[in-house]
């Protein structure tokens, strides 16, 4: 019997390679178990009952386009969806025999930190179903956690795959803006929108980063990123780790998460690192009001094609050009892409341009600014990934600036264009603590050294208590 819980993408390479097992046996058995658990968690917005390929299964955030499967990005205004080409990344993955387990449930629009936006209904965290998995990407996070997919793809525009990786005990990538293509992507806001894996371990993570990344002719703003390096070192000699002291002191922080937090960076000393402390003050300061400003203005943008005229939904009671257009975007769009494209559209509004998305852009820079003159004297630098564990489903709906928050110490890297890994370091109240690391551009493979030397230092088991 396969002990999907865990089973690692690794592990089920090995499997596949000595033809302990099939193809087909591995997908049936990840099947089987989303039968299982699923119903509860809702992790899945459209299960494959048969993806083609005979290699290792992997689940994708319905924000990425898959040819001849359903593509909603959690929306009702593109209920029934199918596009007819795959994305780039998800050609990828099936040209090394990956077979597409499902698409997962996500925020509408990726737009949210809970996966309570859902228009299809909230996935659940698998360490407690009373509680959020995190978004947007919840639905990925929660089916690798869950054993419902061995890794996944998720997107991150602000903190996406990391706050999600955070709440559910996995590890997750955003990749360097530029080292993945976003070609068949549903777009939210494009200069910060980026591709990445979500895995039980950071081996596995490296791996499916390795096969999706890569300059891509369709999408302009990719680039070569250099060669992955699978980790396999136990210690962090020669490595200088940053720790942010506004970011790691925040008022914002749990006392569990800050604590499950420095007892991993004490774990840096002890296997080797230098340990020092920087600031990053403007980045907290203006990191979230920031994002606030460009990510809204930029989905505005992006979400002006939905329109009732070329796919998706188109409303039935219109006496007239314009009040079709009004009528489909007021019944397919959900609260919060109302509520970023009404804040997006004012942003970008003639008289309110410099003073509001201009500004902003300024801000961005200075945040990057500040990010590399404290690589010039770290290699990588190390925070909470969230501010708290994984809260009461319902518990910050009411409230959105509640809800933004919740993505406070993942925005200002993610607003640098910079690649961040979470992996798990401990628990509180029972419930998984992520610990942030933030490196420079193309950096991946320096987080996936000191992730994997943590990783095996922590020995963080990854299957929820409840499930084992």
């Amino acid at each position: 019997m396969i002990d999907t819980l865990r089973l690692t993408a690794e592990g089920a390479k090995e499997l596949l390679d000595r033809r302990e097992v099939s193809g087909p046996e591995l997908f049936a058995a990840y099947l089987e178990a989303i039968g299982e658990r699923d119903p509860e968690l809702h992790c899945y917005l459209h299960v494959c009952e048969d993806s083609g390929g005979d290699g290792i299964p992997i689940a994708l955030k319905d924000v990425i386009g898959t040819r001849g499967i359903p593509t909603t990005a959690g929306s009702k205004i593109l209920r029934g969806y199918v596009p007819v080409y795959d994305a780039t990344v998800v050609a990828r993955c099936k040209e090394h025999g990956l077979r597409v387990l499902g698409k997962t449930n996500t925020d509408e629009f990726a737009m949210g930190s809970s996966t309570e936006n859902s228009a299809y209904g909230p996935s659940r965290n698998p360490w407690d179903p009373a509680r959020v998995p995190g978004g947007s990407g919840g639905g990925s996070a929660a089916a690798v956690s869950a054993g419902l997919a061995p890794w996944a793809l998720g997107s991150d525009t602000g903190g996406s795959i990391k706050q999600p990786s955070a709440l559910c005990g996995n590890v997750g990538l955003r990749p360097t803006y530029g080292t993945v293509s976003r070609y068949g992507i549903v777009a939210f806001a494009s200069s910060l929108d980026q591709v990445g894996p979500v895995a039980k371990n950071v081996r596995d993570c490296a791996y499916l980063y390795s096969i999706i990344a890569g300059r891509d002719p369709c999408d302009t703003t990719t680039v070569e990123s250099p060669p992955v390096e699978l980790p396999h070192r136990d210690d962090l000699k020669g490595v200088r780790v940053g720790v942010p002291v506004e970011l790691n002191e925040h008022e914002a922080i749990e006392p569990g998460v800050r604590h499950a937090v420095e007892r991993a960076i004490a774990l840096c000393r002890d296997l080797g690192a230098e340990v020092g402390e920087c600031s990053l003050p403007r980045s907290v300061d203006f990191g979230l009001p920031c994002y606030y400003l460009i990510a809204p203005a930029e989905a505005s943008s992006n979400l002006a094609r939905y329109d009732g005229v070329r796919y998706g939904h188109r409303s039935p009671h219109a006496e007239d050009r314009l009040a079709m257009y009004e009528n489909t975007r007021d019944e397919g769009f959900g609260d919060e892409p109302k509520r970023r494209i009404l804040v997006g559209t004012y942003a970008l509004s003639a008289g309110y341009y410099d003073a509001y998305y201009g500004q902003a852009q300024k801000v961005r820079t200075v945040i990057a600014r500040e990010h590399a003159e404290a690589f010039e004297r770290f290699d990588l630098l190390v925070t909470p990934t969230s501010p708290s564990v994984a809260f009461a489903l319902g518990g910050r709906t009411a409230d959105p600036l509640a809800m933004y928050a919740s993505d406070l110490l993942t925005i200002p890297s993610c607003m640098a264009g910079l690649p961040g890994l979470n992996i798990p370091c401990g628990l509180s109240d029972g419930l998984p603590v992520g610990l942030q690391l933030i490196g420079p551009q193309f950096a991946e493979n320096m987080l996936f050294r000191v992730g994997h030397a943590l990783e095996q230092a922590i020995g963080f088991d990854v299957v929820p208590e409840r499930l084992r």
